[in-house]
């Protein structure tokens, strides 16, 4: 059994960092201030994984709405994707349905030099699936008594295993689903398991309280964010991703572009080219 956590508020928001007021939303050039230096550590962070052969799993969970593909793409947006590699397993198959639950993400888990980030992963299980009732109550039970084992196995195999759960207000989700339906640039986040999941939300409570009560341990903690103002969230969870991993420090050699080639001979030939219209 997991190690028993502070989160057993059934159906209650959980607490901001040290109780303080919400500041006020981040403008576009501080965010891109702040963010810059730690897009570099990033790049560090994959060259050390590179060199190292060090394995790291990274797992992203949260509310509806709450900006799990937000802080992804934020992490993702300056590094190799050959190195951070993003896993969002659509619904199981026939097949898949019928294997042992966690199978079907075994085969994700990062390879020697890898960055794996799981956009939602075998905690469906004890969110939606259990909430939906797209498992039975005795199956989300038997999750929950067995996951801390699998993840304490990860662990122990060398993986760095990291877990973010991202949090949102009663009041924030309405305004981004809203949006969703508002905006036709956003529509297509919107699904219909969305609609029904939102009268759901004490339900999802609940689900959360007791997948934490089980599955925070001393080798697999889960590390909790509030998300309401994006853009500080994604600037906090990376810093406490970067904190998390004892990588090195990036050296950046001094590098002067050699002298380019004279075109010996070369002409560009004489042919139509079918030009794009450029009316910006």
């Amino acid at each position: 059994m997991g190690k028993k956590t502070k989160h057993e508020k059934s159906g209650l928001d959980l607490p901001r960092p040290g109780g303080a007021e919400p500041a006020a939303p981040m403008k576009n050039k501080e965010y891109s201030r702040l963010l810059r230096p730690l897009h570099g550590e990033l790049v560090a962070l994959q060259e050390w994984v590179k060199s190292s052969g060090a394995r790291i799993c990274i797992v992203f969970e949260g509310r509806d709405t709450a900006g799990k593909g937000g802080v992804i793409k934020a992490i993702t947006e300056r590094v190799s994707p050959r190195v951070f590699r993003v896993v969002a397993l659509p619904a199981p198959t026939d097949r898949e349905k019928s294997q042992m639950y966690v199978q079907r993400y075994l085969p994700y888990l990062p390879a020697g030099g890898e960055i794996v980030i799981f956009d939602r992963s075998w905690y469906n299980r004890a969110g939606v699936e259990r909430v939906m009732g797209f498992c039975t109550e005795e199956e989300a039970q038997q999750f929950l008594q067995l996951v801390p084992t699998v993840e304490r196995a990860i662990v122990d195999s060398g993986v760095i295993l990291l877990k973010y759960w991202l949090e949102v207000s009663e009041d924030q989700q309405t305004l981004r689903l809203q949006s969703r339906i508002d905006d036709p640039r956003k529509i297509w986040k919107l699904s219909d398991l969305d609609l029904k999941s939102y009268t759901h939300w004490y339900d999802y409570s609940r689900a959360r309280d007791e997948m934490f009560h089980f599955t925070d341990t001393g080798w697999a903690p889960w590390y909790v964010a509030v998300n309401d103002d994006k853009k500080r969230g994604r600037l906090n969870i990376i810093s406490h991703l970067l904190s998390q991993i004892p990588y090195e420090p990036l050296e950046r050699p001094d590098i002067t572009l050699p002298e380019r080639r004279g075109p010996h001979g070369y002409e560009a030939p004489r042919q139509p080219l079918h030009w794009i219209p450029t009316p910006y």
